[in-house]
């Protein structure tokens, strides 16, 4: 019997690998969080499956479910948005796992980074404008963030900037941030990314709390700062290039 973590991608039900598809269609067991996951994905759930939302279960609940689809011998599809690698609350689930004795798998999904880059048209990592991607959030009441992670500080690399759960603190980004970018510096905010309601908004730092407040967005957004946003006449990247050796087998 296997937990296995799933990334359920950021909102289309098709944004989904087939690995996961397979394993969810094959779980007598499936635990998902709630508005979190597309409803559509459940429909790949066995008929007879034992379909739990999490949303209103707090930790010890969870685990316990898990446990006992253990003790039963049941494999969980148990359901995140996005990766199970980012920001997902998984770690301590399977901190519990560990202690209890059961075994589980990770499954990747499409993180809702990738899927904002996606519906804005965009390449994070330009040649010779940005080689790095600085995935973070900001600090809330219930998680503060480790000394040295601050966006001030992680901002002096000028790499390309990526916040997610931060929409609510869209002046604080905006202020931390336009120290090294600069106000001009280009900046997005997606909304429900890949979602029939997914909003996309483009500007500089400087319009930008301005634009998500108009818009009235205040959570499930990613924030993307930095000027591969508006790159243009950057070098061609060596992969192509013709002056490149090529080896064939």
């Amino acid at each position: 019997m296997t937990v296995f973590f799933i990334g359920s991608g950021p909102g289309a039900a098709d944004l989904v690998t087939v690995r996961a598809q397979r394993i969810i269609s094959e779980s007598p067991v499936c635990l998902y969080a709630g508005s979190l996951v597309p409803h559509e994905l459940l429909k790949e759930c066995p008929p007879d499956a034992r379909v739990i939302d999490t949303a209103r279960l707090n930790l010890d609940e969870i685990v316990a479910l898990l446990v006992e689809a253990h003790g039963a011998g049941l494999d969980v599809a148990r359901l995140h948005s996005g990766d199970p690698s980012i920001y997902s609350a998984v770690a301590e689930q399977m901190r519990r796992l560990d202690a209890a004795g059961v075994d589980y798998a990770m499954v990747p999904g499409v993180p809702a980074f990738t899927a904002a880059a996606a519906s804005l048209g965009r390449e994070l990592t330009v040649p010779g404008v940005s080689q790095t991607i600085v995935l973070t959030r900001v600090s809330t009441l219930s998680t503060a963030m480790p000394e040295g992670e601050d966006l001030r500080s992680l901002g002096r690399s000028r790499a390309t900037l990526v916040v997610h759960l931060g929409a609510h603190r869209i002046e604080q980004i905006v202020e931390e941030l336009s120290e090294h970018y600069g106000p001009d510096c280009p900046a997005a905010v997606v909304a429900y990314a890949s979602r029939p309601d997914e909003v996309v908004l483009r500007g500089t730092l400087a319009s930008l709390t301005g634009r998500v407040h108009d818009a009235g967005i205040t959570k499930t957004a990613v924030v993307i700062v930095g000027k591969v946003l508006a790159a243009e006449g950057f070098p061609d990247s060596y992969l192509y290039s013709a002056t490149r050796t090529r080896v064939t087998h």
